[in-house]
């Protein structure tokens, strides 16, 4: 797909995880001359159950053959220059269940991973700053001027970062964890809580047991 790309060209594709940390066959070394190149623009790391195929987690590559300004590439936007650098964005939280099996992402959802690549690597006016807003989904840039990163969702990494990370593009390497709900419970009260629900989950499950044993019994087993 790279040999077939012209000299401005772009690709995206869609490959199992395996394809972002994996050093068999030769993986690595393909992974790592990518990077070394400066080929790849964003990583999106997806959920599980997307596929009917398939319910493993993928991820999708977008590779670009030219990172720098857009200006006189033909391409209809205006682009910053994003030479040694690749956003990684974990989408892994996002999609909702359509059945039993099978997950979906919602427009919002896609609008916000779509939103927050063109917000990076757009060139932004002189000036223009303020953190990105939060969507009642997963925060998202929404039309933000200026990209920044969100801890657990998305960050714009260096090629020294990658570097750091042997080459592996997995998004959640590079994005962190999120903000956590703070917990105001004092350690003593929640654990007494704590204590007494599990001590109703094993009473719970005694008498659960000993219903199956009566049931066994009436239909002659043990």
């Amino acid at each position: 797909m790279i040999h077939h790309l012209a000299p401005n060209g772009r690709a995206g594709f869609v490959l199992a995880n395996g394809s972002m940390s994996s050093n068999t066959d030769g993986e690595g070394e393909i992974r790592k001359a990518f990077i070394e190149a400066d080929l790849v623009d964003y990583m999106v790391a997806l959920p599980g159950q997307m596929f009917y195929t398939t319910q493993i987690p993928v991820c999708l590559w977008f590779l670009d053959r030219d990172k720098s300004r857009g200006t006189g590439t033909g391409r209809d936007t205006p682009e910053r220059d994003r030479r040694g650098e690749t956003l990684f964005i974990d989408a892994r939280n996002f999609g909702h269940l359509i059945d039993r099996t099978h997950r979906a992402l919602s427009e919002e959802e896609l609008n916000n991973i779509a939103g927050t690549y063109h917000t990076w690597r757009s060139t932004l006016p002189e000036g223009a700053n303020g953190r990105l807003p939060d969507s009642d989904v997963q925060p998202g840039n929404g039309g933000a001027l200026a990209y920044e990163d969100i801890p657990g969702f998305f960050k714009s990494a260096t090629l020294d970062e990658i570097h750091a990370h042997d080459y592996v593009l997995t998004p959640g390497r590079y994005v962190g964890l999120g903000d956590l709900d703070e917990d105001d419970e004092p350690f003593e009260e929640k654990m007494e809580r704590l204590t007494a629900e599990l001590d109703e989950q094993f009473e719970a499950s005694a008498q659960l047991e000993q219903i199956i044993r009566n049931n066994l019994e009436m239909l002659g087993g043990v």
